[in-house]
């Protein structure tokens, strides 16, 4: 079978990508996500502002089981739970930073793999400088972060919810590269599938949606907040949502345009359900922090005993197939029934 998913000008080995997030903040851990055979790998963002590096060394992080208290990093249903954190961007000094990318990037080839650059936006101009920056050096791809939830709650980054502001930071930066252009989204707008359109207009590649959501979460023994503070939250409980997003655009936006499911996926199955909704590849980064990069050899595995069984040759015959089938509320049929379940 071939696992191998189309991208625009990009072709992947498979559809995991390693996305950005503390696991590809150190050129040790973008090898190792490398070698552990993801399609692809989106370094950790980067952007202007010196106070959004800064915010790192106050970043905090913790897992939440089902009963929404803090769960030990070694649980055995770590995978499972939900990552709950405060970030901030790559220390290392920028033109440091993109260099050590480039070099990153000249090994994965050998391995049929791309590095990624992702830019966390604060300002637009400087966000099309640090694009400009990552195509002068060499690199391939480039993720262009408007879904940033600190954004927020912090200064120096920016989560773009308004039309107006996507066109501008996309224009802008498309009018500097020429490279495969991924623009990450937010759910958290009065109309995600309006900015999806506007990105599209201006130039994007591709789409990821969506980024995580901002949350909060008290502890009912100390009657304080975890983490002290507000933070970003994502897990298996918001898979659903993601799809809803991604099934949404892939109906009613462009199904020409790739788009890349991300925020909810822990499994094999969960990125065949990012498929079938019209995903073509998946982002992972708390699977990957909770599991270790070993995660995407398990994966492969999967996905290839999941075509295997289903006589699927290729990964890209199944993109959109639920969401294809999906009825609106006016095609549904009549339900004949004696009453309903809570009745019974």
């Amino acid at each position: 079978m071939d696992l191998s998913v189309a991208l625009g000008k990009i072709r992947l080995k498979n559809p995991l990508i390693c996305a950005s997030s503390e696991a590809t903040i150190t050129a040790a851990g973008i090898r190792a996500a490398i070698d552990a055979g993801a399609g692809a790998v989106i370094a950790k963002s980067v952007n202007e502002s010196p106070d959004a590096a800064r915010q790192l060394s106050t970043a905090d992080y913790v897992l939440l089981n089902d009963h929404w208290r803090v769960a030990p990093w070694n649980s055995p249903n770590r995978r499972d739970a939900s990552l709950f954190c405060r970030s901030g961007l790559a220390q290392i000094p920028l033109q440091e930073w993109l260099v050590m990318l480039a070099e990153l990037d000249r090994y994965a080839q050998e391995k049929n793999c791309i590095v990624a650059g992702s830019i966390t936006v604060a300002q637009a101009e400087p966000a099309a400088d640090i694009a400009a920056n990552m195509q002068a050096l060499g690199l391939r791809w480039i993720e262009l972060n408007l879904s940033a939830p600190h954004g927020r709650e912090a200064q120096a980054v920016t989560q773009v919810t308004a039309e107006s502001a996507v066109r501008d930071y996309v224009r802008r930066v498309r009018d500097r590269v020429t490279l495969p252009l991924a623009v990450k989204l937010t759910s958290q707008a009065d109309d995600p599938l309006a900015l999806a359109r506007v990105a599209i207009e201006e130039g994007a590649d591709m789409l990821v949606l969506t980024g995580r959501v901002q949350g909060f979460m008290p502890d009912i023994e100390t009657q304080k907040p975890i983490l002290g503070s507000w933070g970003a939250i994502g897990g298996g409980w918001a898979l659903p949502a993601s799809l809803y997003w991604v099934s949404k655009c892939w109906r009613n936006v462009s199904r020409e345009i790739p788009i890349l499911g991300t925020n909810g996926a822990r499994s094999a199955d969960d990125v065949l359900r990012f498929i079938l909704s019209g995903a073509r590849a998946v982002e992972l980064a708390s699977a990957v922090i909770t599991t270790g990069p070993q995660v995407f050899t398990e994966m492969i595995s999967d996905l290839e005993r999941y075509c295997e069984r289903k006589q699927v040759g290729r990964l890209d015959e199944l993109v959109g197939k639920a969401a294809d089938q999906a009825l609106t509320y006016g095609e549904l049929p009549v339900i004949e029934r004696a009453n309903y379940p809570w009745e019974k």
